[in-house]
């Protein structure tokens, strides 16, 4: 007599979309490669003062993230000006002249952006003009680790909107929720998360980030050399859940 068959085996759960899985990592620059975010802010502090405006107490948190556009315009508010652009470009050419010819890479950020890229395509997407973000990337010789860099400049809005990483996604022609984000600051952890990417928080020593942008994040590390390929695989593995309807 032929022994029955054994039962089939029941199907492996399906993961959900892009749970777990990595199809392009993202890196911010200020504040993440670069030790840039105090550069710009006494920067543009020292600039208003020259002018005559005057800064407010919130002026540091409102313009982290925001584009050139936008920041330009809020100096103009402050009374630095009446050309966005003129202010824009002058502020420009102060922080490229603090850079330099050596502009000032966190320690570990080349080895961390090689690893990344040694295992997954990488995009950069960046509150920084362009002219900067191509200064930085030739000078510091990792502009061929990145497929496709995007500056806030050339989209509509700057972060916390999701505008900058939309864009580095569809360059890159992955789903956002199968690309991983790495940044440093409130605005830029809110606009990665808006995109729908998980995010791994690298918060900047000089303007950390709240609790409440941090619990955006799905890993965390202190600093950018800790980042590993596999703390990303993890940190896709645990996307935070959405918010609960009050």
């Amino acid at each position: 007599m032929t022994p029955p068959a054994p039962p089939a085996a029941s199907p492996a759960p399906t993961p959900a979309s892009g749970a777990g899985q990595v199809a392009a990592v993202i890196f911010d620059l200020d504040g993440v490669l670069l030790d840039s975010e105090q550069v710009w802010d006494e920067v543009r502090q020292a600039f208003v003062a020259e002018r005559g405006g005057r800064w407010a107490d919130d002026s540091t948190a409102r313009m982290m993230g925001m584009s050139t556009a936008e920041w330009s315009a809020y100096l103009v508010e402050l009374g630095a000006g009446d050309s966005a652009e003129e202010i824009a470009a002058e502020v420009r050419g102060r922080v490229a002249a603090r850079y330099g010819d050596d502009p000032p890479l966190l320690p570990g950020a080349v080895a961390a952006v090689r690893a990344m890229a040694a295992r997954w395509p990488l995009g950069l997407a960046s509150s920084s003009p362009r002219v900067l973000i191509d200064l930085v990337l030739d000078r510091s010789g990792l502009r061929r680790e990145f497929r496709h860099t995007i500056s806030s400049e050339e989209v509509p809005r700057g972060k916390p909107a999701p505008d900058v990483y939309l864009e580095a996604v569809r360059r890159l022609g992955v789903p956002a929720g199968a690309a991983v984000a790495v940044e440093d600051s409130a605005n830029g952890l809110r606009a990665a998360a808006a995109a729908g990417i998980v995010v791994v928080a690298v918060p900047n020593e000089h303007f950390p980030p709240g609790p409440e942008a941090l619990a955006l994040a799905s890993a965390q590390v202190d600093r950018v050399a800790d980042l590993t390929p596999e703390i990303v695989l993890a940190a896709a593995g645990r996307r935070p859940a959405p918010p609960q309807p009050a």
